[in-house]
């Protein structure tokens, strides 16, 4: 499957976000819930919202009953979400050419449109995603209150449904330990930390998503915004060696081990990549996001063990780099 947009290598302010989320959830009126729904109304909820799409003219590729191959690209590439039940017959993911679009229909709730987008940049993010709304609400009536807002599967999602969030990379941070206190700091102004894949991970090797529910672009923008100033004062504030040997030791770890869990891999990404910023390494920053975002589809396709499978796939990736041992 194709690279999604995000992965675009000129993304603005890429350095230290790899990429700009908006997701906009909404319910069909009239149909319960897909968690309380029987099957022939989810797959009478995915024929109203296929329809609908057809009816604006979205060009989009539907994708039903994928591969766990397919799924685990999906979720690597964060196209959708790692509890998305992607074998069930009412469930389907629909796609635009560049992948920068999604729409989820009967995941937790009956249509989640995401636009996703490279680098640090809401306003793109937003536009799209909220003129799919927009177009597909011309079709379709979505269930809404006037003292609630628009309804929602889970209670506290109720109200406008739009979720904010991008990816950071705060190696520098976390290398002064800082990041702990900003991320406390984050939680008090209602902003949520998270790993690389959603509700249930961590945030490890510094790969951090920063998400609003409040429907505030710009609160939410301002909160980055220091993110990224923050980290870059942490950068040049560090001395090479606090780069060069974490990086050399995480280099070699990889290179040696014949199993590794997703957590080692993200670890040495995380210094890899903070490496080939400083120019340490004959990569590009985003070659190494391009690989984060593949890197379980090794496990999912090997014969072998998913950690033997991983150890060797990135090791794969670092030989054919040609990774040197750094000074």
């Amino acid at each position: 499957m194709p690279l999604p947009a995000w992965l675009s290598p000129d993304a603005p302010q890429c350095d230290v976000v790899l990429s700009t989320r908006v997701r906009v959830m909404r319910n069909l009126a009239g149909h319960r819930f897909p968690h309380l729904a029987p099957s022939d109304e989810r797959l009478a909820v995915l024929k109203e919202v296929l329809a609908a799409t057809r009816g604006i003219g979205m060009d989009l590729e539907v994708n039903k009953s994928i591969t766990n191959a397919e799924r685990e690209y999906m979720v690597g590439a964060r196209l959708i979400s790692p509890d998305f039940a992607y074998q069930d017959p009412s469930a389907a993911v629909l796609l635009n050419e560049d992948r920068s679009l999604s729409l989820m229909v009967n995941e937790e709730d009956h249509l989640r449109i995401q636009a996703l987008v490279g680098g640090w940049s809401l306003e793109t993010a937003r536009l799209l995603a909220l003129r799919a709304e927009k177009g597909l609400a011309s079709q379709l009536h979505f269930a809404r209150l006037e003292d609630r807002g628009y309804l929602a599967a889970s209670p506290f999602n109720c109200g406008a449904g739009v979720r904010h969030s991008c990816m950071l990379h705060l190696i520098g941070l976390a290398s002064a330990k800082r990041l702990p206190n900003i991320l406390k700091a984050l939680g008090e102004k209602n902003l949520v930390a998270r790993g690389p894949f959603g509700e249930s991970s961590r945030a490890i090797g510094a790969f951090v998503q920063i998400s609003s529910t409040s429907g505030d672009a710009v609160e939410f923008a301002g909160a980055v915004e220091y993110l990224i100033q923050e980290e870059r004062i942490a950068r040049i504030n560090a001395h090479a060696d606090k780069v060069a040997g974490p990086a050399q030791k995480a280099i070699t770890l990889a290179q040696t081990s014949r199993t590794l869990t997703l957590a080692d891999c993200l670890r040495v990404l995380g210094w890899v990549r903070w490496a080939c910023i400083e120019g340490m390494v004959g990569l590009q920053p985003r070659q190494v996001d391009a690989f984060l975002s593949s890197m379980d589809i090794h496990a999912s396709i090997s014969d072998k063990g998913p950690e033997q499978a991983r150890a060797d796939a990135l090791r794969g990736f670092l030989d054919m780099a040609s990774i040197p041992v750094l000074s």
